[in-house]
């Protein structure tokens, strides 16, 4: 259904800021979420005159629309929720869990592990976020890594590492946005982008530090860990209503390592072939092409389908799982997402509020066209105004569409040498917010795939993202000022000043917060 926009100024920035401001303050994302966009829509009705009805017809509109198209994306989780709880009544989960503390013997290293399997699996952050998760949350829980600190590992290895990976589903987003006219291709500036795209490089590096040290968990994290360590058994304790189907399932005894394994494994590779597939790969596209060009959302639920059916034939055969249970399980798993889902279908509406009905992205995108950048700051202040933009509006890829064009147009009029750094400037922004976001969907996900409550895991990833973005702001004011020396050197110079205090702020604030 197509909407006709209503242009309503600062007010447009009003949605977002009541979501996000309440679901910090309340602790209630679906109660936030509902009045944000309740009080949005409240503002486009009366701005198009459709009156004090016209809120609830606009807003089952909106909201139809939005989950309608992300119904690939819901079938995905649905499939998803039933692979797991299938899994973890096979006894695979349990399996898995008893083999990985024998091969891995400390919290540290099973932190490494997970934080190496979220880079590995670069291809599509939602896949990231929810695959990650289900291997690993039967170790973590094993060593008592609490979920938070699992939620925030499976964040920071989704889009960070999707955005500086050429075949993915990131790099053909930005791609597609990037203008034509330019003299290099949208693919030549994506990769040039990658060295100076510090908030995805930081976060890596922080991940992987933290993963390494003992006692480097700082602010409402180090609380999470402690609470872990010495207050709970298991970190699916604080799960809540997340798991409460599977936590009812009963548990075989006669599971194997492969019962995990072999599903997780044709789950990649059904879900890899199918983005090849919807890519037109084989028609004469290029592999790179066709992961730019596939369906994500088909992709996965055909991958998850799949799954599925290959899971049914190695466990019911053996009789791990009987033919009834089989399916009265694969039910429960399916319920066991439907939090998630009303979460995401929220926020999906949510920023249909800001992109289709009140315009804030383009609202934005004016103050920064209206603005006068002094030349040397235009890297730091695309930094900022993307972080905001993707914050408010709980996705990056809709501030890529909105910010590159204007950036790399600004760049080629006022400071050509600059167009590369502001552009990875835009890139790091935009992840930096929708990684912070309660309304992202990446984030939302993360919570899922981790089994964490969703705004314990956006309260103890805060501090952390934070930490990384006023490190990038820095960087990206001193790449403004030696981007006169060529762009290899300023990047030689601005990553390791980076990193420096990257080190630095890692080992001072957990003495400190």
């Amino acid at each position: 259904m197509e909407f006709e926009a209503a242009q309503v100024g600062f007010l447009s920035i009003i949605p977002p800021v009541i979501a996000i401001s309440l679901a910090l303050i309340t602790k209630e994302v679906i109660f936030s979420l509902l009045l944000g966009i309740m009080a949005g829509v409240g503002i486009y009705s009366f701005a198009m005159g459709l009156g004090f009805t016209g809120i609830f017809s606009t807003t089952i509109d909106l909201m139809i629309t939005q989950v309608g198209n992300n119904a690939s994306m819901i079938i995905f989780i649905a499939l998803l929720g039933a692979l797991v709880a299938l899994i973890t009544r096979a006894g695979g989960s349990r399996a898995y869990g008893s083999w990985a503390s024998q091969k891995l013997k400390s919290p540290q290293s099973v932190s490494l592990v997970t934080a190496l399997l979220g880079i590995i699996i670069f291809i599509d952050d939602y896949f990231n976020c929810l695959t990650v998760g289900t291997v690993m949350k039967p170790v973590t829980d094993r060593y008592k890594i609490s979920r938070e600190k699992l939620a925030y590992i499976i964040d920071a290895t989704a889009a960070p590492v999707c955005i500086i990976a050429p075949i993915s589903s990131w790099a053909a987003s930005v791609i597609s946005y990037y203008p034509t006219k330019t003299g290099i291709t949208g693919m030549q500036a994506f990769v040039g982008s990658i060295p100076m795209n510090l908030y995805a490089v930081l976060t890596l590096v922080m991940v992987i530090m933290l993963s390494l040290r003992k006692n480097g968990d700082f602010g409402p994290m180090a609380a999470a860990q402690q609470w872990t360590r010495q207050d709970r058994k298991t970190g699916a304790e604080q799960a809540g209503a997340v798991e409460d189907e599977i936590a009812k399932l009963q548990v075989s005894d006669q599971g194997k390592v492969r019962d995990l394994l072999v599903p997780v494994f044709f789950l990649v590779c059904f879900s890899i072939l199918a983005m090849l597939f919807y890519g037109g790969y084989g028609d004469g596209k290029s592999l790179a092409a066709a992961f730019g060009d596939t369906d994500a959302g088909a992709a996965l639920s055909l991958g998850g389908f799949a799954a599925l059916f290959i899971t049914f034939f190695l466990f019911v055969p053996r009789r791990l799982i009987g033919f009834r249970e089989f399916f009265a399980t694969l039910t429960a798993g399916m319920r066991s997402m439907v939090g998630a889902l009303i979460i995401l279908a929220l926020a999906w509406t949510i920023s249909g509020v800001c992109r289709d009905l009140l315009l804030t992205g383009s609202y934005v995108a004016g103050l920064v066209e209206r603005s006068q950048l002094p030349i040397a700051f235009i890297p730091a202040l695309m930094f900022l105004f993307a972080a905001g933009l993707a914050f408010a509006t709980g996705t990056a890829w809709g501030t890529f569409g909105i910010l590159i064009p204007i950036t790399i147009n600004v760049c080629d009029i006022v400071a050509p040498h600059l167009s590369i750094t502001s552009l990875s400037a835009v890139l790091a922004g935009s992840v930096f917010g929708d990684h912070c976001s309660p309304i992202s969907d990446t984030t939302i996900l993360s919570s899922t795939g981790a089994g964490c409550k969703h705004i314990n895991h956006v309260a103890t990833q805060i501090p952390y993202a934070l930490t990384v973005a006023v490190i990038c702001f820095i960087g990206y004011i001193i790449a403004g000022f030696t981007a006169g020396l060529g762009f290899s050197l300023s990047v030689a110079i601005t990553l390791p000043v980076c990193l420096v205090l990257l080190v630095i702020a890692l080992l001072l604030l957990p003495g400190l917060l």
